[in-house]
């Protein structure tokens, strides 16, 4: 008697994925991508997707994605006039188009400068190319499974690169489209930005549909998974910004991976509006003394939306700065997660590092799951985590009234002053006043 043993469904959908995005792949033109891809297929022979049992899932629930058939994402022809609205003013000669993945140097609109590279892979010129190796998926966690899931796929990528002591003045927009107009599609977009040692660098990753993220959908859902490397070499800058303002019917999962070398800075400004489950992984790799680290986060959800942020940061050497503040606005039946792990090695003395979680409740049925986490073994250092929860206050609501104003105005002050604190750490005015603008939309539909 044979007994056959059912497979699991999150065995089983993971390898549909892997073979749906798979596909896509023509011949081994490149030695060094299949190698990268194999060893990426390896892995996640060993894995499924995640379930509530895995604790670092135990409250995002992936049950919803694995009900729905994907196919691979095709080849759109997009008119520049349906992105217009999605293209920033201030950067519209700087701009990075991608459709489901692929780059559209159509719809980009990119002015060549000396000692910077934006573009995609099959475009990086030899004096960048000699050293991809060094880069392109060596930061540390590609074992993860949707990082996994990327890079088992991977042909092309959006590269930004940035050469020694070259300072780019004009922010960048990296801008990346996903459509799902005649079935439920999937992509994995792939970004890799190199910011050599003395350079600085300011750059937007925007992630969008062309429906608004508020709207009920149209088409079909999508999946987006993402994979971002950033490299910040010694005493090197870079700015950045990552917009997540996919249809209110998608499912996006994101990583960001970031390596800083000795006294360098990088600055996150993280906005989460869109799709209806959503989960960034950030893990920010300290590689040498000095470093200086600030991430700043908003997430803005209603009805019954799921967004996910974790982060890891992890201090090896002394004398990192390390600020990290987390807005959560939640309404309708919406959750919020939110896990900050931040981890202090007996190497790292002198570290200053403050980390805060602050949640707004709009509603009696939204939840938040925070969890601020500081793993310290260092003695010689400075350190404080916290979180909050709360909902709009009675007495403030009740003060701005006295002076005249209504209730739902009164309501979307005080909701505007809670994100404020992150909208204006946005590097452009444009992109300030269309986040606002959700701001508002959110509190006129509560």
């Amino acid at each position: 008697m044979v007994t056959q043993v059912q497979e699991k469904a999150e065995v089983s959908y993971l390898k549909q994925l892997l073979s749906l995005a798979q596909k896509s792949i023509v011949g081994d033109q490149n030695f060094d991508l299949k190698e990268i891809r194999d060893q990426a297929t390896t892995w996640l022979g060993e894995m499924a997707i995640p379930t509530k049992k895995d604790e670092d899932w135990q409250f995002t629930d992936l049950s919803s994605l694995l009900k729905v058939n994907f196919q691979a994402a095709k080849p759109v022809k997009l008119e520049r006039e349906y992105i217009l609205p999605l293209i920033l003013p201030e950067a519209k000669q700087s701009c990075l188009v991608f459709v489901d993945g692929e780059y559209a140097p159509d719809l980009s609109t990119w002015t060549e400068e000396p000692g910077i590279f934006a573009g995609n892979l099959g475009n990086l010129p030899a004096s960048f190319s000699d050293r991809l190796n060094h880069y392109l998926a060596k930061t540390p966690g590609n074992t993860e499974i949707f990082t996994a899931l990327n890079t088992a796929a991977l042909t092309d990528a959006a590269i930004i690169w940035v050469a020694k002591n070259t300072v780019v003045e004009t922010p960048l927009h990296l801008l990346l489209i996903s459509t799902a107009e005649s079935a439920p599609r999937f992509s994995q977009p792939r970004v890799l930005v190199v910011a050599e040692a003395g350079s600085a660098l300011n750059f937007i990753e925007h992630y969008a549909s062309l429906e608004d993220c508020s709207q009920m959908p149209t088409h079909h859902p999508y999946f987006v998974n993402s994979v971002t490397e950033i490299w910040v070499e010694e005493n090197a800058e870079v700015k950045h910004t990552r917009v997540q303002r996919d249809a209110a019917i998608a499912f996006h999962i994101g990583r960001s991976a970031i390596s800083q070398a000795r006294n360098s800075r990088y600055t996150l400004n993280a906005v989460t509006l869109g799709a209806k489950l959503s989960r960034h992984t950030l893990d920010v790799d300290q590689t040498g003394e000095g470093t200086e680290t600030t991430l700043n986060g908003l997430t803005l959800i209603k009805e019954e939306q799921l967004a996910d942020t974790h982060s890891s940061t992890l201090f090896n050497h002394p004398h990192g700065i390390y600020n990290q503040l987390h807005k959560c606005i939640l309404d309708d039946r919406a959750r919020g997660v939110f896990n900050g792990r931040v981890v202090v090695s007996q190497a790292a003395q002198l570290t200053n590092a403050n980390q805060l979680s602050q949640n707004l409740l709009l509603s009696s049925h939204a939840r938040i799951n925070t969890k601020p986490q500081l793993e310290i073994v260092a003695d010689d250092v400075k350190c404080s985590h916290g979180a909050t929860v709360s909902q709009l206050e009675d007495d403030e609501i009740f003060y701005l009234r006295s002076r005249g104003l209504d209730d739902r105005t009164s309501r979307h002050l005080l909701i505007d002053a809670f994100a404020s604190e992150i909208l204006q750490k946005l590097p452009l005015d444009s992109l300030q006043k269309t986040l606002s603008r959700c701001v508002a939309c959110r509190t006129e539909l509560s």
